[in-house]
Parts: structure tokens; C-alpha cells; sequence
């Protein structure tokens, strides 16, 4: 699942997107809000993360344009203004929840799950499949034929890009960016050993086999080559 961070506290910014990928979340992580309101109309994303007092639009003009867009992306407003006022209006303009810094990151994680829990039960559901392959997206785990596949926070996210756009072949260039947020390196074969690792875990054993590499272009996921 795909989390936009407006956050303009260089630190904060930082570990909210390291624990949230750490987690097993796709991040996306602005310090404008401007480019933050653009993020939202020419990307999708399950959950939004906004700090108040930011540079270009603050967090409620962010969410206003979220609204006037017409689009239902749920809200978390991440902010160290702790007045009721605040609250209340970040809440009337269609916020779906407010947490106050300082914070511990386990609350945090608990409300961005309870947030997407919500959300899925209106977008979408919550789990996706593939023959016999399921991913339970709220509650991280897999199964393969009804048998519990035990993955890494990164084989989950890969599982679920590949899962998300099955029969789409996935050049190492997207991967890269969309599970670990770097830029492709042809040097690196990080990708090409978890994608091994993950076929070892949801193939080995099963048929069809689902995961294939098609040669010069990258990997697809898919039931029927």
C-alpha cells in the first residue's frame, strides 16, 4: 500500500518514512505542499500524512484540494498545534484523524492501519489474489493454497507491486523505485536476489508457478504465461 508524507521537518520527514517502509508501506515523502497537492493528483495512494505549517499550501489547504478534487483519500494530520480550535477544523474540513507531536510511532502506525482499514472497506478489498496465492493487506500475511507464507517487510511490498499488476511485465528500474525508493543501479543485483528469495517462498512446492523473469525486460507475476 502507497503513503504520501507532506512533512517539511527534515528529521520527522525522515523516520516517518523509514518505519512506515519498515513496516511494509510503499512511501512517498514531500517538505512542500504545493508539490504535496500535485503528488495527490497525478499519483495514487491509500493514506496521506500532512503536517500544518508548511511551505507553499499548509496542511488544510493540501486537504481542501484533495476534497475539491473529489477524492476520498483518507487523512492523517501529523502536527505539533495541540489547540482544540486546530482540531476541530482540520476534522470539519474532512480530516480523517489528528495526532499531536511528539508521538510514538506505535500509535502512529496503529492509526495509519485503523485509517486503511476504513478506507478498504469503502475502495477496495482487502485482500488481493491470484489463483491460489492471497495477500492480506491489512493484516500483512500470505497464503499460498491455504498454507501461511512467512515474508520480510520488502518481500511483501514486492509481492504486492507485482500482485497489483499481475500480468504487467515490471521492468528492475520501476521496482526499484516503487519497493526501495533508490534509483536502478545495473551493478546491483539486490533486486533480482529477492525477487528469488520471494519466488523460493511463494513458488517452490506450488503449481502454476506464478512469478517469471521475462529476459531483457524485467518480471511479471501472472497465472496463465
Amino acid at each position: 500500500m502507497k503513503i504520501l508524507i507532506v512533512e517539511d521537518e527534515p528529521r520527522t520527514g525522515a523516520y516517518l518514512k523509514q518505519g512506515l517502509a519498515e513496516a511494509g508501506f510503499v512511501v512517498d515523502l514531500t517538505a512542500d505542499g504545493q508539490e504535496g497537492l500535485h503528488l495527490t493528483r497525478t499519483e495514487t495512494y491509500d493514506l496521506a500524512i500532512l503536517d500544518v505549517m508548511l511551505p507553499g499550501l499548509d496542511g488544510w489547504q493540501i486537504l481542501k484540494g484533495i476534497r475539491r478534487d473529489g477524492k476520498d483519500l483518507p487523512v492523517l494530520f501529523l502536527t505539533a498545534r495541540d489547540q482544540v480550535e486546530d482540531r476541530v477544523r482540520g476534522l470539519e474540513l474532512g480530516a480523517d484523524d489528528y495526532l499531536v507531536k511528539p508521538f510514538a510511532f506505535a500509535e502512529l502506525l496503529a492509526r495509519v492501519r485503523t485509517l486503511l482499514r476504513r478506507g478498504m472497506k469503502v475502495k477496495e478489498a482487502e485482500a488481493l489474489r491470484v489463483a491460489d496465492l492471497e495477500l492480506d493487506l491489512l493484516r500483512h500475511r500470505v497464503f499460498r493454497a491455504g498454507k501461511r507464507i512467512d515474508l520480510t517487510a520488502k518481500e511483501f511490498a514486492l509481492l504486492e507491486l507485482l500482485m497489483r499488476r499481475q500480468g504487467e511485465v515490471l521492468p528492475r528500474s520501476l521496482i526499484a523505485s516503487q519497493v526501495w525508493d533508490m534509483n536502478f543501479d545495473s551493478d546491483t543485483n539486490v533486486i533480482d536476489v529477492a525477487i528469488k528469495r520471494l519466488r523460493r517462498k511463494v513458488d517452490e512446492g506450488f503449481t502454476p508457478r506464478l512469478i517469471r523473469t521475462v529476459r531483457g525486460m524485467g518480471y511479471v507475476l501472472e497465472a496463465s504465461p
